[in-house]
């Protein structure tokens, strides 16, 4: 069975985070559903490229997450939220997931 791309994992993370939280009204259940995905992409990262590139990987999926909030008073935060993904999974294949398994 083919391992699920990194980009795929980042951007259900970063997305389904905020939904669930938007959805609920729990911030810590979105924060949930962000750090499970985040964990499973960290894995996958360390797997195929090892320590350094999963914490580097990891660094760009945390810092979109932060970003997203004062960029969001900016443009909303649906916008926010797509535009750290869409950058964040474009790492992610870039980095992680190009010519892997």
């Amino acid at each position: 069975m083919p391992a699920v791309p990194s980009a795929v994992l980042t951007t259900a993370g970063l997305i389904g985070g905020y939904s669930v939280a938007r959805a609920t009204g729990n911030r810590p259940l979105g924060g949930v559903v962000l750090a499970g995905f985040g964990a499973a992409a960290f894995e996958t990262w360390r797997r195929r490229s090892g320590v350094g590139t999963a914490v580097a990987l990891t660094a760009v999926y945390v810092g979109a997450f932060g970003l997203s909030h004062p960029l969001a008073r900016k443009v909303g935060s649906w916008p926010a939220v797509l535009g750290v993904t869409a950058a964040t999974a474009a790492v992610a294949v870039a980095a992680g997931d190009c010519g892997r398994d």
